[in-house]
């Protein structure tokens, strides 16, 4: 096992490397030191690169079997460490110690589901008769691998995010080199560990701890690199693709997500899913509800018993299983959310209904009502544990109001009437509607992404893969 001491190491090309300059990972809610992971150089990108274009020939050619069989040893091996890697979890980041073994269960799948996939990455025959002058031709396509993927991943879910792009990769024959959050590297080196351990062959992963300035340049330029996935903000995810070049790029940047309540709908159900879309995972969640819209004849009602809720929440030490929000992954993120209701409060008159304050790292659940819709907390994404609740006049308004954003990630609806239903899944301008859940909702089988500002492609394993081959034709005349 990987031990968390002055001496983790970063995985270059399936060996443990170590560094003299290193950073620091600390615990955010007592910023206690976990560990220091190795700060890596430009040197050790290129290096990391040239074992990659070996590793791509490595993998290209690995049967698929072998693929098969090392995703479910490497899923094997998180399962019978599953506590220790959700400690880590809940160690290095902000979720509760529940929130960290849900994510573990899900990266299990997630690289379970790789395996599957694996086994399904076919072709198809063409017709080539269908034009005339090609009587004599038959053919089919296939998919090959790319060759070298660069995943970049954020600090929200270190070990799933991770296996989202590692499992896919192995599955269609890539390698991969992945650049975790220099807050939560130790999840992904431990991924990086089962596989390492399941006998994937050397060279076909790295994983490298630094400083996305120091690094992130040479990584996302490098004509090596064939495809960049990225998980991360917006204006991150542009400058990145400013810098790539004429390469494939799979982008998920986040969201302002929407969800409708109308009048004829379960409010009890309502409530608890909007209550924990809001702030599970103190609202680092790309897909948490941020905006809530509620029928007039059914506002007072529903803000009434969604407080009610909001206020049983219990916020303290993150490895208790009695807590349900933890904190933020800073003191400096728990600061910008802070000052971000202080402006709408002070500016617009904005009103706390509950929560509102800060405590080091952490920011209480908090509820607004009364905020401008043109502010700059209702447009943008917030990612802390921070909503809004708006009353409107009918579906048409919630629509309109869910689409005044620059963001399509996922939004949800509540509803009892079929027609309001589909004319919702019309209307939205979203990548994903929910129905009768909150925006906060996900299988790590299913195509996940948005529209405008939130993101390019689409994420889920299967469709994943897709951005991680090519299509070649194959054309025989006889």
């Amino acid at each position: 096992m990987l031990t968390l001491n002055k001496d983790t190491k970063m995985l270059i090309g399936g060996k443990w490397v170590n560094k003299e300059k290193k950073i620091k990972v600390l615990d955010p809610q007592n910023e206690e030191l976990i560990t220091e992971v190795p700060m890596a150089e430009q040197s050790d990108i290129l290096l990391s690169i040239e074992n990659a274009e070996e590793g791509a020939s490595i993998a290209s050619k690995m049967p698929v079997y072998e693929r098969i069989n090392i995703l479910n040893k490497a899923a094997d091996y998180i399962d019978k460490y599953k506590d220790m890697y959700s400690r880590t979890i809940a160690a290095e980041g902000s979720k509760t110690i529940n929130e960290a073994h849900a994510e573990v269960s899900r990266s299990i799948q997630t690289i379970r589901l790789s395996a599957e996939e694996a086994r399904r990455i076919t072709g198809e025959t063409i017709p080539f008769d269908q034009m005339p002058g090609s009587e004599n031709r038959v053919g089919y396509y296939y998919k090959f691998p790319v060759g070298i993927v660069a995943a970049i991943t954020p600090f929200n879910d270190p070990l799933n995010l991770v296996a989202h792009k590692v499992g896919p990769a192995i599955a269609s024959g890539n390698a991969i080199i992945v650049k975790p959050s220099s807050l939560t590297p130790i999840s992904a080196l431990l991924l990086a560990e089962a596989f390492v351990e399941a006998g994937l062959p050397e060279k076909i992963l790295s994983v490298i701890t630094g400083s996305g300035k120091e690094i992130g340049n040479t990584l996302v330029s490098h004509p090596s690199i064939k495809l960049i996935s990225f998980t991360g903000g917006y204006e991150t995810g542009k400058k990145i693709a400013e810098k790539a070049g004429l390469k494939k790029i799979s982008m998920e940047l986040g969201s302002n997500s929407p969800t409708i309540i109308l009048e004829d709908a379960d409010l009890t159900k309502a409530v608890e899913s909007t209550v924990a879309g809001s702030f599970g995972a103190a609202g680092q969640n790309c897909i948490g509800v941020q905006r809530i819209f509620v029928e007039q004849s059914k506002y007072n009602y529903f803000l009434n018993l969604f407080i009610e809720a909001t206020k049983k929440l219990q916020m303290g030490d993150k490895k208790s299983s009695n807590t349900d929000i933890g904190p933020l992954i800073s003191e400096n993120e728990a600061i910008r959310i802070e000052k971000m209701v202080n402006e709408v409060t002070e500016k617009y008159d904005a009103k706390v209904l509950v929560g509102g304050f800060r405590n080091k790292a952490f920011y209480a659940p908090t509820i607004l009502i009364d905020v401008p819709i043109n502010s700059t907390i209702a447009k943008e994404e917030i990612f802390g544990p921070v909503v809004m609740v708006f009353p409107i006049c009918n579906l048409e308004e919630g629509i309109k109001k869910s689409n005044e954003v620059d963001y399509g990630l996922q939004a949800g609806i509540f509803t009892q009437n079929i027609s309001s239903t589909f004319h919702a899944i019309r209307e939205l301008n979203y990548g994903g509607v929910m129905l009768n859940d909150s925006s906060d909702y996900r299988i790590d089988s299913m195509p996940f992404g948005g529209t405008k500002k939130s993101g390019v492609g689409r994420e889920g394993v299967k469709y994943t893969i897709e951005d991680m081959t090519e299509t070649k034709v194959v054309q025989f005349k006889l």
